[in-house]
């Protein structure tokens, strides 16, 4: 049987068992499994046995419960609410005043959450009652915390950098430093969006409200603990002390200094922040599982290599390959989660990367740009859930209200594919340049 014929039966599967409804873990392990038994004579159970338990075995894979978990407890903390009282002195000057606040305070809380949900979800909760009871647009403010939201998982430590990292074999290290200029000017671009709004709608922002110089300074320690906790991760990693596992334990341990100091840390608190981290790891854990012992079958069968020799036979330049995958991965943000839409197609989509010549640190920030968008994409975009929980509004309405956000986020595409020096320049700097 033909490699074209056995990739037609095996998606088809898929794409019957996802429709149906079954669990996407589920199901891509359902069609591995039918793919090895049927396409193959290898053992199947051992296949899977051996698998699952390398997949999962993994040293560098051990900082993603840790990161989600200092995500987890810094998310109970009263921190959002600090940054917010922190930073609006120091932005109230700006076209569009307090609604940079949502810009930053995304990209702060993100640096130490790791995750876009909780990120939205922790800065929503501070800024949206501040923002309606001083008179901000609803729909700016919506937008803005919508896509700003999806910060948490381009700044390191991030959850779907880890997820990628361990898929492409890459270093965590590298990847992380390949975020920290695209998120810079992703925040610039959502924040220059925001004061060209102010300046053609000055009746819509409400007025500059005053600080005293005392206001100011002390706004000062409410910014210290989060900052503090970010340089001295990074730190960490950049200066060779530790690992990216063992920076993510360091996290943990300051986490839960932050939380007690701000008396947050309860044992109540603590054991939710457990629970939750062992869920979402879980999580994550099945789905690189079930991936990884899909890809087993993609090698038995060929299909990678298929896919890349046929990319290649079509003699598409490289920039048209990133022009159609960036289409299919927006196609399936409207149907997946990011760390699902990483693991499903990294096994084929790898190859073909790899045979255009691109660089694979940098194919990873660009498909952690691709989730940002899916996560404010309907009808499964976790960001547009999470503010429909919050506001009641519509999440359909929330999706249309930030799209000049995400036309942004679009741009900020283009100009790393355009110039991929953005990623790469960062960690070749801080580490040893890869030769390809």
């Amino acid at each position: 049987m033909s490699i074209t014929v056995i990739a037609l039966i095996l998606f088809a599967l898929m794409g019957f068992l996802l429709l149906i409804g079954i669990w996407i873990p589920a199901g891509v392990a359902i069609t591995a499994w039918f793919g090895l038994a049927v396409f193959s004579d290898k053992d199947t159970m051992m296949n899977l046995a051996n698998v699952w338990w390398n997949s999962s075995s993994s040293y560098t894979l051990a900082s993603l419960p840790l990161f989600v978990w200092m995500g987890e407890i810094l998310f109970r903390t009263k921190l959002s609410e600090q940054m917010f009282t922190g930073l609006s002195p120091w932005l109230n000057w700006l076209p569009g005043r307090l609604m940079h606040v949502n810009i930053l305070g995304c990209g702060i809380f993100g640096s130490v959450s790791g995750s876009s949900a909780a990120t939205c979800a922790t800065i929503a909760k501070s800024a949206l009652p501040e923002l309606t009871k001083r008179g901000y647009d609803e729909k700016i403010t919506l937008g803005s915390l919508s896509c700003a939201g999806t910060l948490g998982i381009l700044i390191p430590p991030s959850i779907t950098m880890v997820v990628y990292a361990v898929a492409a074999d890459q270093s965590i290290i590298r990847i992380f430093l390949a975020g920290f200029i695209p998120a810079a000017i992703l925040m610039g671009l959502f924040s220059g969006y925001i004061i060209v709004w102010a300046l053609m709608n000055p009746d819509k922002t409400p007025p500059a409200e005053k600080y005293s110089i005392r206001q100011r300074v002390h706004s000062i320690g409410q910014l210290t603990p989060c900052t503090a906790l970010i340089i001295f991760i990074a730190w960490l990693m950049l200066a060779g002390y530790s690992t990216a596992t063992e920076a993510a334990a360091y996290g943990v341990v300051g986490s839960l200094i932050l939380a007690a100091a701000g008396r947050n840390l309860s044992w109540t608190n603590f054991w939710q922040s457990l629970l939750s981290a062992t869920r979402l790891t879980a999580m994550i854990m099945f789905v690189l599982g079930a991936t990884s012992f899909l890809s087993i079958v993609m090698s038995y069968t060929g299909i990678p290599r298929g896919l890349a020799e046929w990319v290649q036979a079509m003699h598409l330049s490289p920039w048209a390959l990133i022009f159609v995958l960036t289409i299919i991965y927006i196609l399936l943000g409207t149907a997946l989660d990011g760390i699902s839409m990483i693991a499903l197609t990294t096994v084929t989509v790898l190859p073909m990367v790899q045979q255009a010549g691109f660089d694979l640190v940098w194919f990873g920030i660009f498909i952690v740009l691709l989730v940002e968008i899916a996560e404010v994409t309907p009808p499964v975009g976790f960001n547009l859930f999470v503010l429909q929980s919050m506001t009641g509004k519509d999440s359909n309405y929330i999706a249309k209200v930030s799209l000049p956000f995400f036309a942004m986020m679009v741009v900020a595409v283009a100009m790393i594919t355009i110039w991929p020096e953005l990623v790469t320049w960062l960690p070749d700097q801080f580490m040893q340049k890869e030769i390809k």
